[in-house]
């Protein structure tokens, strides 16, 4: 057998980002701010991507920075669970 068999790595994607919501019952929506060069302008933009996020305990609050992980569908929208908070609001 190959190495590749025997050793699966934890292929799960992994963000840090800040929460924008939190009204719902177990969901929070988390944003991630990724920086990227423009193709033909060469300057640096910002593209916000909006992640629907499984918080079983309902302990997030609006501007928490968190780490949150891929996962199984959870719902309709919701495909990552909370891994940990890393920052609670002020």
């Amino acid at each position: 057998m190959t190495d590749q068999n025997t050793e699966r790595p934890n292929r799960r994607k992994i963000r840090e980002g800040l929460v924008v919501s939190s009204g719902m019952d177990k969901t929070a929506v988390v944003a991630i701010v990724d920086r990227v060069r423009h193709r033909r302008y060469n300057k640096t933009v910002q593209r916000t991507s909006k992640f629907f996020v499984h918080d079983a305990d309902n302990d997030l609050n609006v501007g928490d920075r968190v780490r949150i992980q891929e996962t199984r569908p959870m719902s309709k929208k919701k495909r990552w669970r909370l891994l940990e908070i890393l920052e609670r609001a002020r």
